[in-house]
Parts: C-alpha cells; sequence; structure tokens
C-alpha cells in the first residue's frame, strides 16, 4: 500500500500553506471589504475623537481691548493685566483663576466692562489642552469639580481660539451678569470641560 506523500506546511498544516491566507485568496471581496472598513475606522477616529490636536498648541496673543481703569483694588488691577500696571479705560468687574476639569487648566478668567457698559471675557495667560470643538461659557453653574456639571445655563461665547495665551471674548448686551457664577473651557463634542473658572467681584 502507497504511503501518502504530505508534508507539513507553517504551523502543522499540510501543504505548506497558512490558513489565512488560503481564506483571503478564496474570500477576496470579504478581505477588502474588511481592509475598507479598518481605514474608514481610522479616518472616523481622526476627524471626529481628533486625537493628534493633543499634541498640537495654538497660541492667541490678543492685547487688552482698550487701556483699563478699575474702580477695583490696585491686587485685582495688577492680575486683570498680567503683573502691569493698568492703564486708563475698561473696569474689572469679576475675575477668577481657573481650576483644571478633564485636563489640567490654568490662567485667569477677566470680566471687563467698557466705558459704555457693553462687557468683555478675557481669558488671561491661559493654558489647557487642545481638543475638537472647545467652546468658551459663562455659566450659571459654581465652580466645582463636576466635569459635566456645565452642559445647561450657559451662554456660549464662541469657539476657543487658541488653548494657549490671553484672549477676548465678547459677551452679548444686555446679559444680567450677576447670574453667572463661573467661565468654564467646554468641550461641546464629549460634553466636558476640560478648565473652569469662579466669577467673583
Amino acid at each position: 500500500m502507497a504511503k501518502e506523500n504530505r508534508k507539513p506546511g507553517r504551523g502543522g498544516q499540510p501543504g505548506g500553506r497558512w490558513p489565512l491566507g488560503r481564506l483571503a485568496r478564496r474570500h477576496r471581496f470579504i478581505s477588502a471589504a474588511a481592509a475598507f472598513i479598518g481605514v474608514g475606522l481610522i479616518i472616523f477616529v481622526l476627524l471626529w475623537f481628533q486625537p493628534q490636536k493633543l499634541f498640537l498648541n495654538k497660541t492667541i496673543s490678543e492685547p487688552v481691548p482698550e487701556v483699563i481703569q478699575t474702580a477695583l483694588a490696585g491686587e485685582a488691577n495688577h492680575n486683570a493685566t498680567a503683573g502691569q500696571s493698568p492703564p486708563p479705560g475698561l473696569q474689572v468687574v469679576r475675575s477668577g483663576s481657573f481650576r483644571s476639569l478633564e485636563h489640567a487648566t490654568t490662567g485667569r478668567a477677566i470680566v471687563l466692562r467698557r466705558p459704555a457698559g457693553r462687557l468683555i471675557l478675557r481669558l488671561e495667560r491661559l493654558s489647557t489642552s487642545n481638543g475638537p470643538d472647545l467652546r468658551v461659557y459663562l455659566s450659571h453653574v459654581p465652580a466645582s469639580a463636576d466635569l459635566r456639571a456645565y452642559r445647561t445655563g450657559f451662554i456660549d461665547l464662541g469657539a476657543l481660539k487658541g488653548n494657549r495665551g490671553s484672549q477676548n471674548y465678547a459677551i452679548p448686551a444686555g446679559t444680567d451678569l450677576s447670574a453667572f457664577k463661573s467661565a468654564v473651557i467646554w468641550c461641546r463634542r464629549f460634553a466636558v470641560g476640560f478648565g473652569v473658572a469662579p466669577l467673583s467681584p
């Protein structure tokens, strides 16, 4: 009786071919579809989660919109202008230092009143992480460690211009400032706060 002349292939399989290789050759449509789905998943992650932004910083250096003259104490003036003597013009009416939430965040939030009564939120020496769809909020909610407390009861002042540096945001006319307790760097895409600053007189 003749002996079968079989040589074991890789992985102990007869014929010397990988089972996955044979499967891919037999089902080329399935293989192409799997590759397409894999590429699509990578593109989705890059566009939606934008992890690359964690390694990219955008610095904004906007000057104080007008020269400052404040009725507050000299120390408040000193903080509002990042250690410089305040020139005459705007009035500091609220301020507070940022606290970290989802990401490490430092800097100050300062509400300035123009001589005509219009209000500006100034973020002074801000440093936080970059991320997708970051917004600047004035919130009714007092500053706390709750990452998701600021999803309601806010005024959206617009997209964060840069995750580092000093920048100005116009507060809508007629805003009752006494109703707002904090300034928030908010990631709208994932409904989480990056940092929050209490706004105290």
